[in-house]
């Protein structure tokens, strides 16, 4: 008597509409900056699926570390980032009954040093990029210095300030910010910075408060380029010019400057805690390093 033996169930490519789908669904839970830079996240996984010839609704837990394997030549913090997007795909995906389970559940994380990888400008160097912007002829400069050192913005923050952002509130002349998630804060905005916005807008009654050299609004690329001929123009060393780093340095100058951690931390708008640590702990790793301590007690014999 012979005995059948039912055919073993094969991995089908789910409908490229399904995809989609649960895609967009993602997508739709941001809102402008944060959903184009979730949306360049996700598409680095899912072109690296698309070479490998996989199914990311089809993907295993050793397939996503495989790919982490891959994307280990980028900063840990970057693999992180884009790790944590892949995992809220997942889990929506899981949430919408798309998928079962996440395959993304038990995915080993890399491990993120918990000082900031980035420094920030010095007091004399920071002096020198501001009085580089306020003498510069292009009148956009000085405010784009001024947002990022002197208010902290994050550059998409400063490139999507409009002039209608611009207002009072109780006696304040404030900038209506919008950050992370689609939040909303109010910015107090200081003379020198206000004086900077104010150069910047002119006469316009409307649009973007920065304009690049076409007059539109200005991006994140154009910024950086305006950054690094003011740090040529202060005759800075700096061996990369990045926006990023005048943020970093409004934040260690309010720690300089003895504003506690959790002033810091409202004024940098960080939603965890142990962001604004970071900070703190790269600004000491370097301030207070034995290497000045045992250079000075061996000063003598030299």
């Amino acid at each position: 008597m012979t005995t059948s033996t039912a055919p073993q169930p094969t991995a089908t490519a789910s409908d490229p509409r399904l995809l989609a789908a649960a895609v967009a669904a993602y997508l739709g839970r941001y809102r402008g900056q944060p959903r184009m830079h979730t949306d360049s996240d996700l598409k680095v996984f899912l072109r690296w699926s698309a070479d490998q010839a996989l199914d990311p609704l089809q993907a295993a837990r050793t397939d996503i570390e495989r790919w982490l394997q891959d994307v280990r030549c980028y900063r840990p913090s970057t693999v992180s980032r884009r790790l944590s997007v892949v995992i809220g795909f997942y889990r929506v995906c899981v949430i919408d009954q798309i998928l079962p389970h996440s395959p993304a559940d038990y995915v080993r994380r890399p491990l993120v040093p918990p000082e900031s990888p980035t420094l920030g400008l010095s007091h004399l160097q920071f002096e020198a990029m501001i009085t580089a912007a306020r003498l510069s002829a292009n009148i956009n400069d000085f405010a784009l210095v001024a947002m990022l050192g002197l208010l902290g913005l994050r550059i998409f923050e400063a490139c999507g300030a409009t002039i209608a952002d611009l207002g009072e509130e109780h006696g304040h002349r404030v900038l209506k910010v919008r950050g992370k998630g689609g939040k909303v804060v109010l910015a107090p905005l200081p003379p020198a910075v206000a004086r900077a916005i104010d150069r910047a807008v002119d006469d316009r009654d409307d649009g973007p408060i920065l304009r690049n050299a076409r007059g539109t609004r200005m991006d994140r690329h154009a910024a950086t380029r305006r950054l690094k001929l003011l740090a040529e123009t202060a005759e800075l060393r700096m061996p990369k010019m990045h926006p990023h780093m005048l943020r970093h340095t409004f934040v260690t100058t309010l720690l300089d400057a003895g504003v506690s951690l959790r002033d810091v931390r409202i004024a940098a708008r960080h939603a965890d805690p142990r962001t604004t640590i970071r900070y703190d702990r790269a600004r000491k790793s370097l301030d207070r390093h034995p290497n000045y301590i045992g250079a000075a007690f061996m000063a003598s014999g030299t």
